[in-house]
């Protein structure tokens, strides 16, 4: 496929090359850093000259078969950005968390998108590893071996001393707890993304009304001085974040998915469904999330044309539907 990239930052740089090794063709890349304009993609990639030159106007992007979009987690952030994609008639896969599921924080932008998309006959979707797949498609997925759900729950453990920087950032790595805690609050760091949008992507694909979400989130101080490869955390320092989303039908929790992100944490990803015939627990050795997300993006943008016109969910490309019984 010709692919044109929207955002070349470490998302969009690892999605390309893991692109052009699969033999997709990259024929436009755009970015807002002043930095890397006009400097080839290849030559930025460590590849070699690819002839193709990062560029700021979307135009550039006007002779992909697709677009990849990977910029910012919020879509108020970004609808201008997809919507310049849409009007070329172009589909666009995004890595934007709360595209996954915008109708719950941002009902009016993701109606005016689904409009849009149709206008132009092109397909709209948002996904990654997280909101996109371990806690809502896996969890689907192994959900559809069990005749009657009652609960389920979702566990993500991961040791941020092996992300990148920019992840440590978001988590408030290495800050006073006190101090993350507020910005965790304000919105300034954000941690993890998507609680809630996992939560309405299972719920929908189990037709199931969720009455109410909560999303929290905390720091985590080290309780001793940590260091972990290249990354020391002083004690008392803030070692990462923990947090969760619970789904309710009333009064009752459903839905619950756990993230747990701290230098030296566990590596895992667990999955307990209770069924009313039988209980499943699933439990891996853990997801590379940044090289999860690239794989999922190239996937995704493989099957895109089996879907109609329109801004479409991630779930709406698996076979099957689950059964709720509460």
């Amino acid at each position: 496929m010709r692919l044109g990239i929207y955002g070349f930052g470490s998302i969009g740089r690892l999605i390309t090359k893991l692109a052009l090794e699969r033999g997709h063709e990259v024929v436009g890349v755009i970015d807002i850093d002043e930095g890397i304009i006009g400097k080839d993609v290849g030559e930025l990639l460590g590849l070699g000259s690819l002839g193709v030159r990062v560029g700021r106007d979307v135009l550039e992007l006007s002779d992909a078969d697709v677009v990849i979009h990977a910029t910012t987690s919020y879509l108020d952030r970004a609808y201008n950005q997809i919507k310049s994609v849409i009007e070329l008639g172009i589909p666009i896969v995004s890595t934007c968390e709360t595209l996954a599921f915008p109708y719950y924080r941002y009902p009016v932008l993701a109606l005016r998108l689904d409009r849009l998309a149709r206008d132009y006959g092109v397909v709209v979707l948002g996904t990654g590893i997280n909101p996109g797949f371990i806690f809502d498609t896996l969890m689907v997925t192994l959900a559809s071996t069990v005749p009657t759900i009652s609960k389920l729950r979702v566990v993500r453990s991961l040791d941020v001393s092996k992300r990148r920087e920019a992840l440590r950032r978001k988590l408030g790595v290495g800050e006073d707890p006190v101090v993350v805690k507020r910005k965790l609050e304000s919105g300034e760091l954000s941690g993890h993304v998507g609680y809630a949008e996992s939560i309405y992507l299972i719920a929908l694909a189990g037709d199931l009304n969720i009455t109410k979400v909560v999303e929290y989130q905390e720091p985590i101080p080290a309780e001793e001085t940590i260091v972990c490869g290249d990354v020391r955390v002083e004690k008392g320092m803030c070692k990462g974040v923990r947090g969760y989303g619970i789904g309710y039908v009333g009064s009752k929790d459903v839905i619950k998915v756990e993230f747990n992100a701290y230098v030296g944490a566990p590596e895992y990803d667990e999955i307990v469904i209770e069924g009313k015939e039988f209980n499943v627990t699933w439990r891996s050795t853990g997801t590379h999330g940044d090289l999860g997300t690239a794989a999922i993006i190239l996937n995704t943008i493989e099957k895109i044309y089996q879907l109609p016109p329109g801004l479409h969910l991630i779930t709406e490309l698996l076979p099957f539907k689950i059964r709720f019984s509460i």
